[in-house]
């Protein structure tokens, strides 16, 4: 094992090597290296950088009622083309229904719309079924079920080609626009720190048409709708709009604004494809003198009288714009209409004072915790704590040299889960060195010690690794942005340290024996944070324990449900501005100025410095532009109550967002349950998975009661802070059990209450050890990370406490009790041995 061969090492040094080379990169200014030099880089994310995240929802209802409504259309055109005598044909919200006069009718005009019937949404499922309920001289063609979830995978692949050109023509740099679930779009805005204007541009559908004009007075009916002017904020005035559409918006070829030299204002001028040029010329040569109505999503821009034919398919759009409104509008029509109206229901934007102030706070907390880990294992372990200072290194090259290549998004959770990870990777080399030194004090010789010591700790360090790893995965899938980022570096960071902890530092080792050749050897240095040798009998308090656990544990529930807990915007929903003031916040005036604008309860909260301050209220109620306007309104009032406020953040989440990002937190506390106790009954035994599983639920329900204590929010990063508990928990209790699995196989007559004691008291030392390196890297955290991080920090502190002191006084009286039934069944007691009489022996079946 200690045996490395020439192309072993050059491939070890060769990987090690590209890792630094590949991260250097992030640490230069752009265009430093020549071009040819390969950059791979780390995005920023936008808590980091700056700027928005929207969330977008198709209004899925829109498109199966345009639907229905093309299929009524459809369905009445083919039966007057065949000359089918029908008595109606009325569409519903999923369906449309003809009625003839008599059941031979029906039949006929069965046979005529088989065409319709037969039409499929994207070439995949068949759009319209026949409803096996119908009368005698009717029939109901019904909107197939799947043929909804096409149109939505067609709606949303057609949103985000035109949200992205919509965004492209603003000059957005680097925009991500992506899919997230089945009827929703992502946009990532880098550097945009009022979005407003995206806001305007993507929540038009942009549908435009041209329609006539129906006589004045003419009433809404199947062939005519009213539909209000534009340049009439309140709607009062409409016109009486055919529902014909004479020519289609997607005949568009050409949009660009432009200045009309008679009257000064500004137009967009358009030209139209051969299609819509000959559409457009039939209609004005049949209709002259008739007013041509030029609607704009359910709005008239203008209703100009025809007065000649226009054949040559160029015309203009007025209607009083102002610069920015008619750029606004040939972006819009030039980057074509969406298949439907597109809701705002999280909303994310962070200023860039903000994204440096958050840069600064990860890079302190990383280079402070890097540092006290890294001095905690010198001290500790002297020599081996410098190979593991050195691996150490090695994998935070080879982890920003992975986030590179995989260009991955970094953000402030993510800087985090580098510095966790870290604190994670020296927990391998504490078990080799402890194991190591167990070893050594049997006299087994240098090499073998070491050779036994990498070789015993391995199993317990893959077992660890593999359960945190299994967490993660469930945070990424549940997960959405920063938290993902989170999850992905942590990951990342341990499937590293699987390499340079073990496989480094072992051939590290390997060449420092080679050269020196010792006798003997001695890990680590004077300086201890436990003894060696201790012999604690903890199972004699298993059920004070249990007991003391279990007070905490339903005290902790009291306090979730009274007070509860302090839902945070990612599950409440609402609206959180962050503002910096130029002086000290004025608290009351900011919230009168708030409530007097008609935003209802507003809760001021100051944190940070004097001059910062969280305002947060519900999200306002009617129609997207209602809360939008309400959101630009709570802004304004902010800047006009402190004037020269910078407004650092703001964040918007819908109820329904709100409730959706709730119920996936709890499902990934559940599966992680249910990971947890399928790995340990596969790797160990069921007692073994009933000890760890309960344990952890009771260290969640007292993370759960902290929170409620402290009145730290309870949101997505809570979420992430419990999982992550809950891999201390199960990773600490994995030591533990391989210690007890294998000196249940090696003292077979052994009570098992004292093969217990004897493996905690075996395992404290690396207990104590792990535990301090992770306390070690995640205190940076809650001194240097800033608000964001603070709360999180706290959290892992009081979890990792938790976890430590629970795998002695929760975990293994609930084994042992198990234990006593199941693990030594059918053994019997060992017999007391009489002076000059043998060993009693006694059966030792394995349950």
């Amino acid at each position: 094992m200690l045996h490395f061969s020439h192309a072993k090492t050059a491939f070890v040094l060769g990987i090690c090597l590209l890792g630094i080379l590949l991260s250097i990169p992030n640490f230069m200014r752009p265009g430093t290296l020549p071009y040819w030099v390969p950059q791979p880089r780390v995005n920023l994310g936008l808590d980091l950088q700056g700027g928005s995240y929207l969330l977008l929802e198709i209004d899925m209802n829109s498109v199966v009622k345009e639907r229905i409504a093309g299929a009524r259309a459809a369905v009445a055109e083919t039966l007057h083309k065949a000359k089918v005598p029908f008595t109606s044909v009325v569409a519903d919200k999923q369906s449309v229904t003809l009625t003839t006069a008599d059941a031979a009718g029906l039949e006929t005009a069965r046979q005529a719309i088989r065409d319709v019937l037969s039409e499929r949404v994207d070439g995949k499922s068949r759009a319209l079924v026949f409803d096996t309920a119908t009368n005698a001289n009717s029939l109901t063609l019904t909107l197939n079920p799947q043929a909804v979830v096409d149109l939505a995978s067609k709606a949303v692949e057609q949103s985000i080609s035109i949200v992205r050109r919509r965004i492209d023509e603003t000059g957005v740099n680097e925009p991500v626009v992506a899919r997230q679930g089945q009827n929703r779009v992502i946009v990532e805005l880098p550097g945009v720190s009022d979005p407003d204007r995206i806001k305007r541009l993507l929540g038009s559908t942009a549908k435009m048409t041209f329609r006539l004009v129906a006589p004045q007075g003419t009433a809404a009916g199947p062939d005519v709708e009213l539909l209000p002017m534009a340049n009439r904020a309140d709607g009062a005035e409409k016109l009486p709009v055919r529902r014909h559409v004479e020519v289609d918006g997607m005949n568009l070829t050409r949009a660009t604004a432009a200045m009309d030299r008679r009257t000064n204002g500004w137009v967009v001028d358009f030209g139209l494809d051969s299609i819509g040029t000959r559409h457009f010329a039939d209609t004005s040569t049949r209709h002259v003198g008739e007013p041509f109505a030029i609607v704009l999503d359910s709005k008239v821009i203008s209703a100009p009288v025809i007065r000649e034919p226009i054949i040559g398919g160029q015309g203009q759009i007025s209607g009083n714009f102002s610069v920015e409104e008619a750029n606004d509008l040939a972006v819009l029509l030039r980057a074509g209409a969406l298949p439907a109206p597109l809701t705002i229901v999280e909303e994310r934007t962070v200023g860039p004072s903000l994204g440096a102030d958050a840069i600064r706070a990860g890079l302190y907390s990383i280079v402070a915790g890097f540092t006290l880990v890294v001095a905690f294992m010198i001290a500790t372990y002297g020599r081996f704590g410098l190979f593991a200072a050195a691996a150490l290194v090695v994998n935070l090259a080879l982890t920003l040299a992975g986030l590179s290549m995989m260009g991955a998004t970094l953000t402030l959770p993510g800087m985090a889960g580098i510095l966790l990870a870290l604190g994670m990777a020296v927990d391998a080399n504490i078990l080799i060195n402890e194991r190591t030194r167990e070893e050594l004090r049997k006299k087994n010789g240098v090499i073998a010690s070491i050779e036994t010591g990498f070789r015993r700790a391995y199993t317990t360090i893959t077992d660890a690794n593999a359960t945190t790893l299994i967490k993660m995965l469930i945070l990424f899938i549940v997960g959405v942005g920063a938290i993902r980022g989170f999850a992905v570096t942590i990951s990342l960071g341990i499937i590293v340290s699987m390499f340079t902890a073990i496989v480094l530092v072992r051939m590290l080792t390997a060449w420092w024996l080679k050269r020196t050749r010792p006798k003997a050897l001695t890990i680590g240095t004077r300086l201890r944070f436990f003894p060696d040798h201790t012999a604690i009998p903890f199972m004699r308090a298993r059920y004070s324990g249990l007991i003391v656990s279990a007070l905490i544990s339903l005290a902790s529930v009291g306090l979730a449900l009274h007070p509860g807990l302090k839902m945070g915007i990612d599950f409440a929903g609402g609206v959180v501005i962050e503002a910096k003031t130029p002086a000290a916040a004025d608290a009351p005036v900011l919230q009168s100025a708030l409530m007097n604008a008609g935003l209802g309860p507003v809760q001021v909260q100051r944190f940070g410095a004097d001059n910062d301050v969280l305002l947060r209220f519900e999200h306002p109620q009617g129609t997207p532009e209602a809360q939008q306007a309400a959101i630009a309104n709570a802004r304004q009032q902010v800047e006009k109550a402190a004037p020269c406020a910078e407004i650092r953040r703001v964040e918007v989440v819908g109820p329904s967002v709100g409730a959706e990002l709730l119920s996936d937190g709890l499902w990934a506390l559940g599966l992680a349950a249910i990971a947890m106790f399928a790995y340990i009954t596969f790797r160990f035994e069921w007692p073994f998975a009933v000890g760890a599983v309960l344990t952890m639920f009771l260290d969640l329900t007292k993370t759960v009661g902290f929170l409620a204590l402290t009145g730290f929010e309870f949101n997505l990063t809570s979420i992430a802070a419990i999982l992550t508990i809950m891999g201390f928990s199960i990773n600490d209790k994995v030591v533990v059990y391989d210690r007890v699995r294998e000196n249940l196989v090696k003292s077979k007559r052994e009570p098992l209450r004292d093969v217990i004691d004897r493996s905690i008291n075996e395992t404290l030392s690396r207990t104590i050890g792990t535990s301090l390196a992770l306390f070690l890297s995640i205190a940076p955290l809650a001194l240097f990370g800033g608000p964001a991080l603070r709360e999180f920090a706290l959290t892992l502190l009081f979890g990792l406490v938790l976890a430590t002191s629970s795998s002695i006084f929760i975990a293994a009286p609930i084994l042992l009790n198990i234990g006593e039934r199941y693990l030594r069944r059918g053994r019997a007691a060992p017999a007391e041995i009489k002076p000059g009489a043998g060993p009693a022996l006694a059966p030792l079946k394995r349950a």
